[in-house]
């Protein structure tokens, strides 16, 4: 839809149009301005893409400014203060609507310089400026015109506001290894202010720099609450097109209704002004946290009374919080009956500030945080390991990390040779990755087999059935090993099993600079820039481990590497090697990668496990079936024969029985994708494949 609209736009402009209108001092469109920069983008004209798109950049965050202005203007000319006459009560009511409805006319036309309703462009062109796409198209444009550092800042404010964005994590990684580009020139040209101040208060806190932190933590509370006023002055701006109906509705229906749109829009602010560019899901308890932060730095700085005031002022957000109130009744015993304990005047009511939902989350909040403070030493207490043959090659110590660990003779080399061949014979049948063949590089070719395409492979002769079988054996050997490693005495159940190959495309490997598999975590989205990993969908929340168990070392390249939270900084590196397994937790403690494969194919089995049964993998409980009718009717078939053919004197081996082939399935056995039994997030995201 919005593709449709920018090319009617497009027509409409016309190719000989001028967007610009120089020393007139009147603000154009910004939607016009994107369109014709878009067709400069597509015409490979960059100076004039690269400016247009500038000025519409620019067009919007001045409309942004005017509007707000305007309204924060009007609002006070028009005032609602004063009693109503009760007879009187509509016509002065609507008389300081219109007043106020006039100033917000004239207003916007003096600082646009052009009849406000020219600026308003479709949702889905707003939609396109709300998520930085301009900055896209915008980044090439100055990259065409070897303005590289300018390129750098446009592709990193879209970046951090699209990090699921794979092309341009790619184009993020070609930046980052160019020579000449400066560190300074990776900065968000749409930073909100109050974002820095907090991340670096919750650093210094972390690090009991408690008078640094209180410092940044006020500037940022500040910034925030003059960020919820301006997103709230811009709620009031034209109705959104609900659905047709029969019938307009009355004057007094349709203001419910828009002011209905207002108070929801007003209330959706909180959540806005929360929630990080390039998130998801809001940060918890936001406003309130600042709060209880700046009381406990104001009390280890000896400040008491201001930590007073901060504990009175989260009270007013949740009343009931046993932990606070504890607190209030040290401070009034520390600072006398007679002192002030009255929360702080600020421009805000608590109950505006935190939606019903966010308040029913608060108590489970408070117990998450005792539980997530555990010494991670804790977790990784464990028993001895027993696997005979198997030994650890490497722990979490000579990892330089926690929960990792590399194992040693799995697999045997022919049981490596034997997956590979099943790699091999299943050719592209496999189902990929989710039909991409190159997923993350186009220097590669990648291809994928489940375990249960692949048992429906050899069900069909197309491949050997001992392979087949062996694929699911050697999964489940890997299971327990990482089982007895790290959750004796809990059940780790399968969440996803794929056989896995990259292949380096020939000829295609000269000048580059990418990654086999960018650096990720396989259970929440990793947040380089904030140093945060957020588990909210589309991540895979319910991974709790994962496992790697290699194939092969017959190919340049392609080694595992482990990075700190930065996604920069690798702190371990592991060759692969037929029967090495590699395991860790899938969380933000372990973020990895996978260097560029550069000649050959490497093989692997990829393995994730959960702890919750209810996200146990489907397709493999399916395969497992198969296999054991498969095997069932090899025992039956091998008996035939035996009866048929009576013993044999001769000491000459029995034909060997056929594999099992052309039996019926149900209609979630016919399934050849690679599909996680619905339990995929529906957004675009691929697997994390290793």
């Amino acid at each position: 839809m919005a593709s449709l609209l920018l090319l009617l736009l497009l027509a409409l402009s016309g190719p000989g149009t001028s967007l610009f209108s120089p020393g007139s001092g009147r603000l154009l469109p910004y939607d016009l301005l994107y369109a014709d920069g878009v067709r400069a983008y597509f015409a490979r004209d960059w100076p004039r893409a690269a400016e247009l798109l500038q000025r519409a950049l620019h067009s919007y965050s001045q409309l942004l400014v005017a509007r707000r202005g305007c309204q924060g203007r009007c609002r006070e000319e028009a005032g609602f203060a004063g009693p109503l006459a009760a007879p009187s009560w509509e016509t002065r009511f609507f008389d300081r609507i219109l007043q106020r409805a006039e100033c917000l006319g004239e207003c916007l036309g003096r600082r646009l310089g052009s009849e406000p309703s020219l600026h308003r462009a479709s949702r889905e062109i707003q939609e396109d400026f709300e998520q930085r796409e301009p900055y896209n198209y915008l980044q090439v444009a100055l990259f065409q015109l070897k303005k590289l550092d300018e390129a750098v800042s446009a592709a990193h404010t879209f970046f951090v506001a699209n990090p699921q964005h794979l092309q341009m994590r790619e184009d993020m990684e070609k930046y980052q290894r160019m020579a000449g580009v400066k560190l300074e020139s990776f900065r968000d040209l749409q930073a909100t202010l109050y974002w820095e101040a907090y991340e670096t208060g919750v650093q210094q806190y972390n690090v009991e720099e408690y008078l640094q932190a209180a410092v940044k933590l006020e500037e940022s509370l500040e910034e925030v609450l003059l960020a919820l006023e301006d997103c709230r002055a811009l709620c009031e701006g034209p109705q959104e097109d609900g659905t047709e109906e029969e019938m307009q509705p009355g004057l007094y229906e349709a203001i419910t209704a828009h002011y209905i749109q207002v108070l929801k829009c007003r209330q959706h602010c909180v959540l806005e002004v929360a929630t990080k560019p390039g998130r998801v899901s809001a940060t918890d308890d936001f406003i309130p946290s600042h709060l209880d932060l700046l009381q406990f730095a104001y009390d280890q700085v000896g400040n008491q009374a201001l930590a007073a005031e901060c504990a009175a002022s989260y009270l007013l957000f949740y009343p009931s919080d046993e932990l606070m109130l504890e607190k209030m009744k040290r401070y009034q015993a520390e600072l006398g009956e007679e002192a002030s304990m009255t929360a702080r005047e600020d421009p805000w009511t608590p109950d505006e500030l935190i939606p019903g939902s966010l308040k029913q989350k608060h108590r489970e909040n408070r117990e998450k945080q005792r539980l997530e403070n555990l010494d991670v030493g804790e977790q990784e207490q464990r028993g001895p390991f027993t696997f005979e043959g198997i030994t650890v090659a490497m722990d979490s110590h000579q990892l330089n990390g926690s929960q990792r660990v590399v194992f040693d003779r799995v697999l045997t080399d022919s049981e490596c040779k034997d997956i590979l061949r099943l790699a091999k014979a299943a050719g592209g049948m496999g189902d990929g990755y989710r039909g991409r063949q190159s997923p993350h590089t186009p220097h590669e070719r990648f291809e994928g087999l489940t375990v249960l395409k692949a048992l429906q492979l050899a069900q069909d002769g197309i491949v050997n059935w001992r392979d087949a079988t062996l694929l699911l054996h050697a999964s489940e050997k890997s299971r327990k090993i990482v089982e007895s490693y790290f959750t004796p005495g809990k059940r780790l159940h399968f969440s996803f099993t794929h056989l896995v190959c990259r292949t380096a495309v020939e000829g295609d490997q000269d000048g580059r600079m990418d990654l086999s598999h960018p650096v990720h975590a396989d259970n929440c989205l990793l947040d380089p820039e904030g140093k945060e990993c957020w588990r909210e969908p589309p991540a895979y929340m319910y991974r709790d481990f994962s496992g790697i168990l290699y194939l092969n070392d017959d190919f340049h390249g392609g080694d595992l590497f482990f990075t700190e939270v930065d996604a920069v900084t690798v702190t371990a590196q592991v060759r692969p090697k037929c029967g090495k397994l590699v395991a860790f937790s899938s969380g933000r403690e372990n973020p990895h990668g996978i260097w560029a494969v550069t000649h050959g194919r490497r093989c692997a089995i990829a393995l994730w496990y959960t702890l919750s049964p209810e996200h146990a993998e489907q397709e493999r409980m399916e395969a497992e079936d198969l296999m054991r009718q498969g095997d069932m009717e090899q025992e039956l078939s091998h008996t035939d024969v035996e009866e048929h053919m009576g013993t044999d004197h001769s000491g000459g081996a029995s034909p060997e029985p056929p594999v099992p082939k052309g039996r019926a399935r149900s209609t979630s056995q016919r399934r050849t994708s690679g599909s996680e039994s619905g339990q995929q997030p529906q957004k675009l995201r691929a697997r994390d494949e290793f």
